[in-house]
């Protein structure tokens, strides 16, 4: 029987939303602690724990099929692995930090300064794009105390909720990408593994779907229930069912969670009562 080999961070926060979203589609790990390599007991899974920055090369070698890997890391180290979907967790940016007393306060700002970094490549592209020239002390880990032993002038490195950046008197001065996890697939995989990956592809597309979604239920007058239809997209139509009060119907549907505000507010303003939203667990369409 084939087994479909898939790479996850060995540990941090990538490693966490990873194996969250591999629990949500259902499928059982048994991994201990310390363990390199893990299978799965109810799907052909097995689960590799890798450095982040080592990905790249496992993919390319053919050694794992697929990936749950940053996009930044792709970006830096693996430019010629195609991704299959993007994942919407471990969010970050890739910028460019300086002092905060520095003078530095653009890009331009850095002619000819020092920059520490983790993401060589990356940052010599950005720099190139940009017309700056700039000299890069390559580090790996700990980048941000560069400055403060005055090895770098400024530092680029990911930046999730900005926090190290405070704890290390630096602040931002450019962003050059925008990054989250993606699935990547290897060059290498083999036909029939490729079956199994569109199996995890659409459980994992349909718990995304699910947690991008919210499951909305009201009561509305059906003097106004065209109005309030219209408020509601959903996945083809609202389901609208007879309530037992006369003129009253009740209205079911799916709304994006980024605009529930916005679209509850307008419920309310065309008359809609007791809604009722609800969160959803996969959404299969």
């Amino acid at each position: 029987m084939n087994t479909l080999k898939i790479a996850v961070q060995k540990s941090g926060r990538l490693n966490e939303d990873s194996m969250r979203i591999l629990k949500d589609i259902g499928i059982s790990i048994d991994n201990g602690k310390d363990q390199l390599k893990a299978m799965a007991r109810n799907f052909p899974l097995e689960v590799f724990y890798l450095r982040n920055g080592d990905i790249p090369q496992y993919l390319r070698d053919g050694v794992v099929d697929i990936a749950i890997i940053g996009e930044n890391v792709l970006i830096e180290k693996g430019e010629d692995i195609a991704t299959v979907t993007r994942l919407g967790f471990s969010k970050c940016k890739v910028s460019i930090a300086v002092p905060k007393d520095s003078e530095a306060s653009s890009l331009k700002d850095l002619e000819g300064k020092r920059i520490a970094t983790s993401y060589p490549n990356t940052v010599n592209q950005f720099l190139k794009k940009n017309g700056i020239t700039a000299n890069l002390h390559i580090i790996n880990g700990s980048v941000e105390i560069a400055p403060n032993i005055g090895l770098a002038d400024g530092i680029c490195d990911i930046v999730s909720s900005g926090s190290t950046l405070f704890k290390n008197n630096l602040k931002e001065v450019e962003v050059l990408l925008k990054s989250e996890a993606v699935l990547a697939v290897s060059p290498k995989i083999s036909t029939e593994n490729k079956q199994l990956l569109e199996k995890l592809k659409f459980r994992i597309q349909s718990v995304l779907k699910g947690r991008n979604s919210k499951y909305i239920l009201l009561n509305a007058p059906n003097n106004r229930l065209k109005e309030i239809i219209s408020v509601l997209p959903g996945m083809k139509s609202p389901t609208v069912l007879p309530l037992a009060e006369d003129g009253w119907s009740s209205v079911h549907s799916v709304i994006d969670k980024n605009k529930f505000w916005e679209v509850i507010d307008e419920l309310k303003d065309k008359g809609a009562q007791g809604i009722l939203v609800c969160p959803i667990e996969k959404m299969v369409l």
